[in-house]
């Protein structure tokens, strides 16, 4: 995790890149996500049938990789004085490559704007999930979080 001692140094880093930890999206994950969701679309939870389909298996939901991004890309800067983080919104969400099952992600997160507001300061990251050993990316988002000082 990066640590800044003021939001000024924050401002100063945009354009830093930090990168998560490798996480494994199996089918339990996958099963996990279409219960919480409703989507049950055999695409996702039915290994037998999609191993005939387009992707030769089961992918993760595309909104599977969009919800990991508070696992993955939250946390990566802190700044002190900081209590607390909320999440704004997205810009900008694309998802250019499907998540075959038991593939791994991690996210990479890039400063890409830091606006002093009212209520402490928005942050905008470029976030990319990426799929070891693939060239495309899962999902790619412009997150917006407001970081909120004492």
């Amino acid at each position: 995790m990066a640590r800044f001692s003021s939001v000024e140094k924050l401002a100063g880093a945009v354009g830093r890149v930090e990168t998560s930890e490798w996480v494994l999206i199996d089918q339990d994950r996958i099963n996990r996500f279409a219960d919480a969701t409703d989507d049950h679309q055999w695409i996702h939870v039915d290994p037998e049938r999609a191993a005939k389909g387009p992707f030769g298996g089961t992918i993760a939901h595309g909104y599977l990789s969009l919800a990991l991004l508070p696992a993955l890309a939250s946390g990566r800067f802190r700044v002190d004085g900081m209590v607390m983080g909320v999440n704004y919104g997205l810009d900008r969400v694309r998802f250019p490559h499907p998540v075959p099952v038991d593939s791994r992600v991690r996210a990479r997160s890039e400063i890409v704007s830091v606006q002093t507001v009212p209520r402490g300061v928005r942050v905008t990251l470029l976030v990319t999930i990426e799929i070891e050993g693939v060239e495309k990316p899962a999902a790619v988002a412009e997150s917006i979080s407001l970081y909120v000082f004492e």
